[in-house]
């Protein structure tokens, strides 16, 4: 008779997860104490969500009573019609991160989730309870996906898996059910090593040493979590970014060299290019969000002001005459908050003279 791990990771293949993996369920009590110390110093930034309760997110057993097994699963993102972002972006133009260019992944991992917890409670494990969740609920997924033998973390923080890269999404799903852990499918011998190139790539310096970030000095934390006017210091460092940032794992070999590209996925058809007109996003960020039903940019954490904000700062560097020209609209409306319109008139100051003397 097969296995029901193994029964359970078929499934997960089916619905199109690549990565799959089952570790027992106790307290991480070494990544407990590195997130208390990340905490301590302040480096969550405005996400004050990431320390409610540590001691839930290290322990699966305080989110589900009952808890025996944590599921992890990972969902490829790296398309094939999906190009990479290294080049720079035309004038105009700001960059959007890959995996926002697709559905929402919340949306999309979430069903599949429960259509995974579904076969556990009925086929694999009757009578067992489960809880799934996709990055917003209590649990350190990263550590659980190294624990379950998927990969391991690399220096940017990040999992990394020795064949496919780090270009997934991350699903985890909770179960009082009592499954086997899977086995360490990471040879020893497999690591960073001395590489640091996403350390030297890092415009802001966000990974300040090795498997530590400063989410206050990270891109994708500026365009997409913060909120009001960013730290001016980071400004002229935004590298044509208006939503996310992809740079650490673009320089990685395990990308660069191994990560595997999709062909039809269950995030569905690209919605987006990588490259968005900065004059659009300022003058009517709404309307540019309101064409892309379902988007992952849609998401609610940034909202219209936040890709404004974004495309105003990324104007200062980037922006042409067509930018220039709304931002000077902005600068005037009355009907948005004086901070952005107070960030209009700082690019307008350093870009119409950049584009004079060009």
């Amino acid at each position: 008779m097969t296995p029901p791990e193994e029964r359970l990771e078929t499934r997960a293949r089916e619905l199109g997860l690549g990565w799959f993996g089952i570790a027992r369920a106790e307290e991480l009590e070494r990544d407990r104490a590195g997130l208390e110390r990340w905490l301590a110093e302040g480096r969550h930034g405005q996400m004050e969500w990431l320390g409610r309760e540590p001691e839930r997110r290290s322990d699966p057993r305080r989110v589900l009573e009952g808890c025996r097994s944590v599921v992890m699963v990972g969902l490829n993102y790296l398309r094939e019609d999906l190009p990479g972002d290294s080049e720079h972006p035309l004038p105009g133009h700001g960059r959007i991160s890959r995996y926002a260019r697709t559905r929402d992944y919340h949306r999309v991992l979430e069903k599949l989730l429960k259509k995974l917890a579904r076969f556990l409670e009925e086929e694999v494990a009757p009578g067992a309870a489960c809880r799934y969740m996709v990055d917003y609920g209590p649990v350190l997924e990263r550590p659980w996906a190294a624990r379950a033998g998927i990969g391991f973390i690399g220096k940017h923080t990040l999992l990394i898996h020795p064949e496919e890269g780090s270009f997934h999404f991350l699903g985890t799903l909770l179960t009082t059910a009592g499954l086997a852990p899977s086995p360490q499918r990471v040879p020893e011998r497999v690591g960073c090593g001395d590489c640091r190139r996403c350390l030297d790539i890092c415009p802001t310096g966000a990974i300040d040493e090795p498997f530590r970030l400063d989410a206050r000095r990270c891109l994708s934390y500026l365009t997409i979590e913060a909120r009001g006017a960013t730290s001016m210091e980071h400004h002229a460092r935004h590298e044509g970014w208006v939503f996310g940032c992809d740079l650490c794992q673009e320089v990685c070999p395990y990308n660069r060299s191994r990560a595997r590209t999709v062909g039809e996925s269950p995030l569905g058809p690209l919605l987006t290019g990588p490259q968005v007109p900065l004059a659009r996003l300022i003058r009517d960020p709404e309307g540019w969000l309101a064409q892309f039903e379902g988007v992952a940019v849609t998401f609610r954490r940034t909202g219209p002001e936040g890709l404004a904000r974004n495309a105003v700062i990324v104007a200062r560097t980037l922006g042409d005459h067509e930018t220039l020209a709304a931002l000077k609209e902005l600068a005037g409306r009355e009907d948005r908050p004086e901070w952005l319109r107070e960030l209009a008139r700082q690019s307008i100051a350093e870009l119409e003279p950049r584009l004079h003397r060009g």
